[in-house]
């Protein structure tokens, strides 16, 4: 990425322009910070040179790339899945370990100099017997339950479809509700699109995206003591987060850094650079989006 601004991108597009008579994108989403999300404007200017076809994106998520408008314009969108299970697994782990020993609180306890006073052990609690309710058991959701499965944890989930390959230890809930009323942990890695009933005291871990929670609603059950604490790595408008979080010194908050070690980035890179080179050389990439895999 050699462009400073979007204005510089956009005219680089242009014929004759540096990124004339490219074929295929490879995207990070630190480009963002130069040139903003692909958004309409610049699918569409990618879909004006009558060359780019493909956009390898370096990231599981890829909420910042218009998917609709590259479906309209002919455009193939890749992402990483897999590459990061392990990575945002981990990361969902220590969430859940810190919001149930409150370990991120004693932490700074011990910085501050309190030692472990403002910890009560009536108010926490270890992970064995505990139930973690796993909303979308994909390759993250998976490997988080088998991580947990080591203490052990019970572990529920639900997907749209019960899935038959998977341990028989992971119990399947006929829905979102029926999981919410079991688990005293509850870790997102699907949109979630509408409200659930979770029990009282229990707990929400968020590694996916900031937006997939309601966050009005979850800072109002943590001050009604519905929810004892949640752990974040994501939140809506990054890298701002809400300053009624901090209130709370149960809470584990992470600035989203699930992927960042150098495991994951460069499983990452290579995944995404293989789709590109796998379009280049075969015509199609092995990691399409699922909203643009029907239409190849």
């Amino acid at each position: 990425m050699d462009s400073p601004n979007r204005t510089d991108f956009l005219a680089g597009l242009k014929p004759g322009g540096k990124y004339d008579n490219i074929l295929g994108i490879y995207r990070h989403n630190t480009s963002a910070d130069q040139i903003g999300v692909f958004d309409k404007e610049i699918i569409r200017a990618l879909a004006e040179t009558g060359t780019v076809k493909w956009i390898a994106h370096n990231g599981a998520g890829y909420d910042q790339i218009d998917v609709s408008e590259c479906a309209t314009q002919g455009i193939t969108v890749s992402n990483t899945p897999g590459a990061i299970d392990d990575a945002t697994a981990t990361t969902a782990l220590y969430l859940i370990l810190s919001t149930l020993r409150h370990f991120s609180k004693a932490e700074r306890s011990l910085h501050a100099g309190t030692w472990k006073s403002p910890i009560s052990s009536g108010k926490t609690h270890d992970l064995t017997t505990r139930t973690l309710g796993i909303l979308g058991l994909g390759g993250i959701g998976l490997r988080l339950a088998h991580l947990v499965h080591a203490f052990p944890m019970r572990v529920v989930y639900y997907s749209r479809h019960k899935r038959t390959d998977v341990p028989e230890w992971c119990e399947y809930a006929e829905s979102i509700e029926a999981l919410c009323q079991q688990a005293d942990v509850l870790s997102v890695h699907v949109p979630l699109r509408e409200e659930t009933g979770m029990k009282r005291g229990s707990i929400i871990v968020n590694t996916a995206r900031g937006k997939v929670v309601d966050e009005e609603a979850m800072i109002r059950a943590l001050e009604d003591g519905h929810l004892s604490a949640v752990g974040l790595d994501v939140y809506p408008n990054e890298p701002n987060v809400n300053p009624r979080l901090l209130a709370f010194p149960q809470n584990a908050l992470l600035p989203h850094m699930g992927t960042e070690n150098q495991d994951s980035q460069r499983q990452m890179e290579v995944r995404a650079l293989t789709n590109l080179k796998d379009y280049l050389r075969d015509g199609r990439g092995k990691d399409v989006v699922p909203e643009l895999r029907s239409r190849l």
